[in-house]
């Protein structure tokens, strides 16, 4: 009888082991498509794979964030795109799953900075018109994400874009949003995720933005 006890639970920590083995697998291979996602429909093909993990994986808050982090992406192609008309839906699926994962991941950064992007969308429907409500209650996001965890590369990285695209008679400058750009990569050279699921989004865009200035 304990040889059978002892073998059932050797067989079990193996299942378990197995299958978290296998989700970090699944999910190390749609996080690396983030940086190859272009369009709307790319990014919304990417919700829906993370979506369908986080559907089997109750209680992990990084499927559920991925798939927020998805569409909020899929609304920011809609922005440039001009199809201004469209983020609201976009965004209320991104609050969906923000809301799950804080369920179950308090005071974080990262989830912060995610409910800040998704209240930009929203604000930039009509920024004239939502910037009191919006634009308020993103900005307050942004200082909960940067208290949580101040060292968060991609607080300063939203943080220089709202400095880059804001027109400067409403306190935005492209030579200060550089800066935070500058500040962005610096934290990004230094930052070490958690895990090896953990957010570390960014980097490229902080480049990008960074080698445009030096070419002016």
């Amino acid at each position: 009888m304990k040889k059978y006890i002892l073998s059932a639970a050797l067989s079990s920590v193996s299942l378990i082991t197995f299958a978290q083995a296998s989700y970090e697998k699944i999910m190390t291979e749609k996080i690396a498509k983030i940086e190859t996602c272009k369009s709307a429909e790319d990014f919304q093909n990417l919700a829906n794979d993370f979506q369908r993990i986080g559907d089997k994986e109750k209680g992990k808050w990084l499927p559920n964030y991925y798939t927020a982090f998805s569409y909020i992406q899929k609304g920011r192609v809609l922005m440039r795109e001009g199809k201004m008309e469209s983020l609201d839906m976009v965004a209320d699926q991104a609050q969906k799953f923000i809301d799950t994962a804080e369920s179950t991941e308090k005071d974080n950064s990262e989830i912060h900075l995610l409910q800040k992007m998704i209240f930009s969308l929203k604000m930039m429907v009509n920024p004239q018109q939502r910037y009191m409500t919006y634009g308020m209650q993103a900005a307050e996001e942004l200082r909960k994400a940067e208290n949580f965890d101040a060292s968060n590369p991609r607080v300063a990285l939203i943080k220089a874009e709202d400095m880059y695209f804001t027109p400067e008679q409403y306190g935005g400058s492209k030579t200060k949003g550089l800066e935070l750009f500058k500040q962005a990569l610096e934290n990004f050279n230094t930052y070490k995720p958690k895990t090896a699921l953990d957010p570390n989004w960014g980097k490229s865009e902080a480049e990008y933005f960074l080698s445009m200035g030096d070419k002016k």
